[in-house]
């Protein structure tokens, strides 16, 4: 009887269901964009490596003069690379400059690093092999370029063998990496590897490097390495003229700040699903006060008051149950069309998301369906049937 009341009114019945479908909707569409937003974020995140410090010149990310203090050595990253917690260490030299290959030129940045670096920063090898410990102890003139060097220099061309003239010294490639994860990178930038020696002392002609990267070990609580290498640093320069960036610090505050602002969403479009509420009592109220003739008379052939309450009580929850079906169907059909057209973010849904919305729309259905219902069902039989 509850299915074909609601049949017979299918157009009133939809528009009670249209503040749950967009509720339910909404709350599933945000928790999904959630999830693909906080997932881009960490797969680029960990492309600067797992495990990781970096330490920088400088008191933090805003000091202006970080550049002119230079303050890490060589030494610093020898002496860290002996702590028990330190699984590879890498010093950084970092430049730019004029790019030459044959008869053209380019702007390009120089990486100067150590063999190791290509691991912890998850950089794989695409073709050719990479520089080793010889190469940086000898200062190799070698180096190894990105996917974006390949693509703009040679494009189908083989690059190994070829030689570059990077600010007027030749090095020669013998290798290619690509990036993990799809870290998005400016596809006009050209970035070089070379060891950190050949970069200091054959082309920037400096003896200062700009940043040390560790690799921690994975029994080794991030927390405790970066506070022990922050009091190593501290006693060798008689200052904390360093920062650190953690970036498993990094990843708890991303997931973190992603889940509240999921979280504060999802109450905002939790208000679509009151309003929704609102309206399937108002529209059981206004079907109580049309139907109350019906209903009395089903009370004089017999039937009692909890018989008139679940009949109401079950519209309301059918109502609301297929308003929370159709919301699902419309956010997943959503989620699919908008990963289609949108490559390099997806949308993730969550099943606990959607079996929750369904039960969410089922409890409304009970909680606003009920005072409906319990009007119907204490209507005096005699007053009903003399009602128009």
């Amino acid at each position: 009887m509850a299915t074909n009341a609601i049949i017979t009114h299918k157009m009133r019945s939809l528009l009670t269901m249209l503040g749950i479908i967009i509720g339910i909707a909404s709350i599933i569409c945000v928790v999904a964009l959630g999830n693909g937003s906080q997932q881009k974020i960490l797969s680029d995140i960990n492309s600067l490596g797992t495990n990781t410090l970096d330490i920088f010149n400088g008191r933090g990310r805003g000091d202006r003069n970080a550049n002119k203090k230079r303050n890490l050595t060589i030494k610093d990253a020898d002496f860290l690379r002996k702590q028990f917690y330190t699984e590879s260490v890498t010093p950084n030299v970092n430049g730019s400059g004029t790019l030459t290959y044959g008869n053209k030129s380019y702007t390009a940045s120089l990486r100067g690093v150590g063999e190791e670096y290509f691991n912890v920063k998850g950089l794989e090898l695409d073709t050719g092999k990479l520089f080793n410990r010889d190469d940086v102890i000898n200062g190799s003139q070698v180096v190894v370029i990105d996917e974006n060097s390949r693509s703009q220099l040679f494009k189908d061309k083989n690059p190994i063998g070829e030689i570059l003239i990077f600010n007027k010294r030749p090095l020669k490639i013998i290798g290619s990496v690509i990036t993990k994860n799809n870290m998005s990178m400016n596809s006009s930038d050209l970035v070089l590897y070379t060891p950190y020696t050949t970069a200091m002392n054959r082309i920037i002609g400096d003896n200062h490097i700009n940043s040390i990267t560790m690799k921690i070990k994975d029994n080794v609580d991030m927390q405790i390495a970066e506070k022990d290498v922050t009091n190593i640093l501290t006693i060798r320069h008689k200052a904390k003229d360093f920062f650190i960036m953690n970036v498993d610090t990094l990843k708890k505050t991303v997931e973190s700040t992603t889940n509240t602002m999921k979280l504060l969403i999802s109450c905002i479009a939790c208000i679509s699903l009151v309003v929704g509420g609102i309206g399937v009592m108002n529209i059981m109220l206004v079907s109580v006060t049309e139907r109350t003739r019906e209903i009395g008379i089903r009370m004089a052939i017999g039937a009692k008051q909890r018989n008139i309450l679940q009949q109401f009580l079950i519209e309301a929850i059918l109502i609301c149950l297929i308003g929370g079906v159709l919301g699902v169907g419309i956010s997943v059909a959503f989620g699919i069309i908008f990963n289609m057209v949108i490559k390099n973010f997806t949308m993730i849904f969550s099943i606990f998301s959607i079996v929750a919305a369904v039960l969410c729309s089922t409890m409304i259905g009970v909680i606003f369906g009920y005072m409906p219902a319990k009007n119907a069902s204490e209507l005096d039989p005699i007053n009903a049937l003399s009602r128009d």
